[in-house]
């Protein structure tokens, strides 16, 4: 089995998978995680429109995944309400909501107020780096929505990756699918989404650090406008 330990050994058997396919080796790559990882694979999904398409393409091949959500607190009303909206969608999923150790105010009386202001990267440590490993912490592998249009920092996914900071393996079915591609899939299947989306967000995260975006060539530019930052952490390659 392919594994953070023995990645060195067994990477050059990863499949070929076809990204040629109806969904881009999407469902292929899937199918071939959990016949793979079984148990030992969650999904950690922040229930933006690629983990729409994701949960859909998970619940073809494993109805009961289980699927965590990095709850920090600080989320949009509308995107606890499209968790709810994928709930009763798919009942069969384990969607399990991860939480931080702190709460809003202990993480203020120690830190300061508005701590995602001040040290944006000390909160998302505390708030989703942290949880996201212990959430991870039984499993082997993760998925992930990564897409390479996404960003620069993306551009050079692939559909398996070593995962230095959490020493696993990363999944990401979506790294060929363009932006188009995952607003026809949600049309086409009518799926629920955040409504977020429809009000110039195209990518969502904690609500004090998003703003809508005004440039498609960069769909994450209104994550942590202003301050230089462009990821939470969980993605970069190194800790």
């Amino acid at each position: 089995m392919i594994t953070f330990e023995s990645w060195n050994e067994l990477q050059d058997q990863v499949p070929d998978f076809p990204a040629d396919s109806e969904t881009k080796g999407a469902l292929e790559t899937l199918q071939w995680a959990y016949d793979t990882y079984g148990e030992k694979l969650v999904y950690a999904c922040s229930f933006g429109i690629e983990g729409i398409v994701l949960i859909d393409l998970i619940s073809k091949v494993k109805p009961d995944a289980e699927i965590v959500f990095l709850d920090t607190h600080y989320h949009f009303k509308e995107t606890y309400e499209t968790i709810e909206k994928v709930k009763a969608r798919y009942p069969e999923l384990n969607i399990r909501m991860q939480q931080p150790e702190m709460t809003i105010e202990e993480q203020a009386a120690e830190f300061g107020a508005d701590l995602f202001a001040s040290n944006p990267n000390k909160c998302c440590e505390i708030r989703k780096i942290i949880p996201l490993q212990k959430a991870l912490a039984p499993s082997t592998a993760w998925i992930s929505g990564l897409r390479r249009e996404q960003s620069e920092s993306r551009a050079n996914t692939n559909y398996l990756n070593l995962d230095k900071r959490f020493e696993k393996i990363k999944v990401c079915p979506l790294i060929h699918w363009t932006w188009k591609e995952v607003w026809r899939y949600v049309t086409k299947h009518e799926l629920d989404y955040n409504v977020l989306h429809d009000q110039g967000y195209p990518s969502i995260g904690c609500a004090p650090c998003t703003k809508p975006a005004f440039s498609m060539d960069d769909i994450r530019a209104g994550r942590w406008s202003g301050s230089g930052k462009t990821e939470c952490g969980l993605h970069t390659t190194n800790p």
